[in-house]
């Protein structure tokens, strides 16, 4: 008896965190406008493409390929073969055994590029299912248009190429119209999208321009520049940014918006006045990228089920707190992702709108036309919202004006910018705001960090100390059926022994006990402690259920908690 074969739909329900409303509503959108169900669903973010590859593997029976080295590929074999009918097809023949040609491809069902390179390379094709970004980047490497370009960019540029100097009048467009220059920018962007780096700095100094990128959170030295390309380099940015380049004493802002390996790219420029010349940083979002779920986060099985109680509540305010950069928008997000339905009326404001999310209004402040969290806020209100997102609570009036939205029957999001979740209570009464409001409207408080991942490819297994364990918290009994890793470095992680970040979380509810405490007008210490003898989970102890689950080292909890352990 033949086994019965198992719909795509079901396969991807079962690999991806969709439901039967998803699938529900790719099949509509099918049966309006065609197209297959796995794009449908990638195109709203609603899996990601690993995802889709999974089910598609399944499904035809196709390996899957989770990354291309350039000691994989052969270039001669790939450069055999038209770029842009690679680029094109997002297809790659990486190697050739016994006329049979190994290809990469990122949609199985797409068959006539596979014909025509059977036909054209005069050979077998053994099938191999990749990522659309791997295979794009492999291309890349085997035509050689990217790979260390920055570096022979500075090797190509002859003395005589650019003579541009602070005391020589120059005309900056015929400077920032040389190749090089845009092929310097280019090279750098692309590398910069391809290592994850979240940020790309360049910083003056008085005989050189150095490089940086951020990634994962942390800053790295990438390249040293001669200081002669300096007003090419800002010129050229300013001119994609759409900014002034003739402007150098005064700070200025502006965006790029660019597609970069598949991927559209929405970058924010920010130039400022220095000693030795202007400093850039642009900082890259990945506007095609997938939208978190409460369910790839970090949360904990528990506190993802209180959470998830949580954001159903029909009115309060849920409030994030934690450093900038530590992943409190992204959070809310996936919230608000989580919730998000034709029945509820979901309207945001924020500074900037850094995802555009299908079925939410989302507002983005202007202070220059005097449109304030506060003014915006007040606006929201008169659309009749269910649930509202502030970014940010800044000053009093937003403050008070969101209070009273939760007063009224609305559930509100937002975020503050302090270092635990009990110092919210304090901030929001230093602003101004009465106790006895701020107990009848804050119904939960999450602080949170973003810690990076240990590197799957070089992690070490190893026997902590004592002092390391009782730092943490970790009792020796815990370590049964555990093991502990520490980061060692490898190509793949930048030698930093880690790749990729997830978040830290402690969970303040508002109990009747911490609303006794509020309107006692204690501080915020008193508040944390009670809430951690009635079993709160801190940011601590998050962090050493993660080095017990081997995602993290006891070092990185250690630098992403420090402030924590001090106050304590």
């Amino acid at each position: 008896m033949t086994r019965k074969r198992e719909l795509f739909g079901d396969i991807l329900r079962r690999l991806s965190p969709i439901g039967d409303k998803e699938i529900e509503e790719s099949l509509n959108i099918q049966s309006e406008k065609g197209g297959r169900i796995g794009e449908i669903l990638l195109r709203s973010k609603q899996i990601k493409e690993i995802d889709l590859l999974k089910a598609l593997s399944i499904q035809f029976q196709i390996p899957i390929l989770p990354n291309l080295t350039e000691e994989e590929i052969d270039k001669t074999l790939v450069s055999s073969v038209p770029i842009s009918f690679l680029k094109r097809h997002i297809i790659l023949p990486y190697h050739r055994e016994n006329n049979i040609v190994k290809l990469a491809i990122s949609d199985p069902l797409n068959i006539s590029p596979i014909d025509d390179l059977r036909i054209f390379l005069n050979s077998d094709v053994e099938l191999f299912l990749a990522e659309s970004i791997t295979i794009l980047h492999a291309i890349n490497m085997a035509y050689e248009t990217h790979r260390e370009a920055a570096e022979q960019v500075i090797e190509d540029m002859a003395d005589d190429a650019l003579s541009v100097g602070f005391e020589e009048p120059i005309d900056l467009i015929d400077v920032v119209d040389e190749a090089p220059i845009i092929k310097l920018i280019n090279s750098l962007l692309f590398r910069s999208v391809k290592e994850r780096a979240s940020d790309l700095h360049f910083e003056p100094f008085e005989r050189d321009i150095i490089v940086r990128f951020r990634i994962d959170g942390v800053l790295h030295n990438i390249l040293t520049l001669p200081k002669r390309f300096q007003p090419s380099i800002t010129s050229r940015i300013k001119i994609m940014a759409s900014l002034n380049i003739a402007e150098r004493r005064l700070p200025q802002d502006g965006r790029i918006g660019l597609k970069i390996a598949g991927k559209d790219i929405d970058i924010r420029v920010s130039l400022i006045p220095t000693s030795f010349g202007e400093r850039v940083v642009l900082r890259l979002l990945d506007k095609s990228g997938y939208l978190l779920r409460l369910t790839d986060i970090g949360l904990s099985r528990d506190m993802q089920a209180t959470v998830n109680k949580l954001i159903h509540l029909s009115h309060g305010i849920l409030l994030v707190t934690g450093p900038t950069g530590s992943g409190k928008t992204t959070t809310l997000y996936a919230s608000l992702t989580e919730i998000n339905s034709p029945d509820k009326n979901i309207i945001t404001i924020e500074d900037p709108v850094e995802y555009q999310v299908k079925g939410i209004g989302q507002m983005q402040v202007n202070p220059k036309i005097e449109l304030t969290f506060a003014r915006g806020l007040r606006s929201i209100l008169r659309q009749d919202p269910d649930v509202i997102m502030i970014g940010e609570i800044r000053d009093l009036e937003t403050a008070e004006i969101a209070i009273q939205a939760s007063l009224t029957g609305h559930l509100v999001f937002s975020t503050l910018h302090t270092n635990d979740s009990a110092g919210a209570i304090t901030r929001l009464i230093d602003m101004g705001i009465e106790p006895f409001l701020v107990s009848s409207s804050v119904v939960a408080i999450a602080a949170q960090r973003l810690i990076r991942i240990l590197c799957t490819s070089c992690k070490k297994e190893y026997t902590p100390t004592a002092p390391e364990l009782n730092e943490l918290g970790i009792e020796p009994p815990q370590l049964y059926g555990h093991t502990i890793y520490m980061s060692v470095g490898c190509d793949k992680c930048m030698q930093t022994g880690y790749r990729g970040r997830t978040g830290l979380y402690e969970m303040l509810l508002i109990s009747d006990e911490i609303r006794n405490l509020i309107l006692q007008n204690v501080n915020s210490q008193v508040i944390k402690n009670k809430a951690i003898e009635a079993r709160m989970t801190t940011l601590r102890i998050d962090g050493a259920a993660k080095v017990l689950a081997g995602i993290t080292s006891i070092e990185e909890v250690l630098r992403v908690t420090q402030e924590d352990i001090i106050e304590e």
